[in-house]
């Protein structure tokens, strides 16, 4: 597992996972996932001043979206293969000294850290045409029971 290292730009660290999808006798999928690499980046609540996290309805849901930036395409692991953004995991956002930032405090990975889907991954170009960064945008998974 490559980790790789923070700065003043990318504070935090953060696990990402991709899946080996293996299909049952009745066609079902079943994905296992496997940790590829930590990645030095930094994470941020989107939009959550004055925005309850909480809705209390017939099904109370917690909604969680963090925008941030990564160094490298979190697409491409770290052989090359190529993942969607459907098929890769984050989690275990984390300071260099091993602090966890978001984490469940209840229901099956109460202390553990959240687990977050890639809802939005864009390439940022600087002013001489080469890409800068990436724009991702995290939203936590309805799936919290995986075991990571």
């Amino acid at each position: 597992m490559q980790c790789e290292s923070t700065d003043f730009i990318y504070p935090m660290l953060a696990d990402i996972y991709y899946p080996v999808v293996e299909q049952g006798a009745y066609g079902n999928l079943k994905k296992q996932w496997i940790i590829d690499r930590s990645v030095a980046c930094n994470f941020a609540p989107f939009g959550s001043a004055g925005k309850e996290e909480v809705t209390a309805n017939v099904n109370i849901t917690k909604e969680n979206i963090l925008v941030g930036r990564i160094k490298k395409d979190p697409r491409i692991s770290s052989i090359g293969a190529r993942n969607s953004i459907t098929n890769i995991l984050v989690t275990n956002i984390r300071t260099p000294q091993e602090e966890s930032v978001y984490l469940e405090t209840s229901g099956q990975r109460d202390g553990r850290s959240t687990i977050y889907e890639i809802g939005t991954n864009e390439a940022i170009v600087g002013p001489f045409g080469n890409i800068e960064y990436y724009r991702v945008v995290l939203r936590r998974s309805e799936n919290q029971a995986s075991d990571l």
